[in-house]
């Protein structure tokens, strides 16, 4: 009964755990910043001019809010995926994997239906993505329930069958005939998602991403398998002595993660290129996964680290024509907050492997 009152009451945090997790959110990015800092007075730039000049090209303007968003939005799903199996003391690394052989699916039921079926491409669209990324990762997903084969590997490995599946596609039977190579034909007018803010890429897509947080929000906190997932992450052995199918739940999990990767294929395919190309993802997957853990696999804390990861993205393709400071720069705050989600990934697996039986 503790765990239950624990989960219970974590939707009513006291201020200081909220500001806890508020700075456990923050210290990444307030370290990866004095690192940058560092960098630029060792090259003799102003800190407080780059970083100001940054936050402009980020929130600035209602253009340059739109284009974080933008940047945002295939990280809401490849986050919430991410944090569906982390619930559960489930590595999954395959998110990159799954985000994109949806992606192709999506493309492709986008541009074969017949374009007089309307809104109606958009939904199939996305149903088949969600089933295609669901079968995908529901293999590793047994493979660990049942046989015990690690899911970090096997998820991995996944990821680069994916790559080599969707490139051989993307290459051969689906290659578009006038676009030249390494794309399929466009989507049909109607499979495409509506613009918000034209004349900017933020597209439906982050609408759909955001109801995807709040339901993952909703299955976590208050329906039995999101409970039941988490009682498994808490402990394996409590689970089973309490009737819980271990195999189950990490079935389950491994599924619902799919799925949602599978939305963000979707999302992505049908709202920002309108069809799918070779180098589809731009690690989205893998980037999701360090949001997911800088949030503590928390609803807000998704939205909040997918919003400064899209910032960090948006600033970094138009702040070196303002500037003489190289795009590395946001790969160097990036790869910086990337090394503490690592270092988390090894403090999480180390304690559930000594939790195991």
């Amino acid at each position: 009964m503790a765990d239950v009152s624990v989960e219970s009451q974590s939707s009513a945090m006291s201020p200081s755990l909220w500001l806890e997790k508020g700075f456990g959110l923050a210290f990444p990015f307030i370290v990866a910043l004095v690192v940058a800092a560092v960098i630029l007075l060792a090259i003799g730039e102003n800190p407080i001019d780059i970083f100001s000049l940054m936050a402009k090209e980020s929130f600035g303007s209602e253009r340059r809010i739109a284009a974080t968003l933008s940047a945002a939005t295939p990280l809401l799903f490849t986050a919430v995926a991410t944090a569906i199996c982390f619930r559960t003391g489930v590595f999954n690394v395959g998110v990159e994997g799954a985000f994109v052989v949806g992606g192709i699916a999506a493309a492709f039921i986008g541009f074969s239906l017949p374009a007089g079926m309307g809104f109606t491409i958009i939904l199939f669209a996305f149903a088949f993505a969600a089933l295609v990324g669901a079968i995908w990762l529901y293999i590793p997903g047994v493979l660990l329930a049942k046989l015990q084969v690690d899911e970090v590997v096997s998820t991995l490995m996944l990821n680069f069958v994916a790559f080599g599946v969707t490139g051989y596609l993307v290459n051969g039977p689906l290659l578009s005939e006038v676009s030249g190579n390494n794309v399929t034909p466009p989507v049909h007018e109607a499979a495409e998602l509506t613009r918000l803010m034209p004349p900017s890429t933020l597209h439906a897509g982050f609408i759909v991403g955001i109801l995807v947080v709040i339901a993952y929000a909703v299955w976590a906190r208050r329906t039995p398998t999101g409970f039941s997932a988490a009682m498994v992450g808490y402990s394996q052995r409590f689970s089973r002595a309490v009737g819980i199918s271990v195999p189950a739940s990490i079935i389950l999990v491994m599924v619902l993660s799919g799925v949602v990767a599978g939305f963000g294929g979707a999302s992505h395919a049908l709202g920002q290129l309108h069809r799918f190309s070779d180098g589809f993802s731009a690690g989205y997957g893998f980037t999701g996964m360090a949001v997911a853990l800088l949030g503590r696999n928390s609803a807000i804390g998704i939205v909040l680290g997918a919003i400064l990861f899209g910032a960090l993205a948006s600033a970094g393709t138009t702040i070196q024509l303002f500037s003489n400071i190289p795009l590395d720069l946001v790969n160097i705050i990036q790869g910086t907050v990337m090394i503490f989600a690592v270092v988390e990934i090894g403090r999480l697996r180390f304690l559930s492997r000594r939790a195991a039986p």
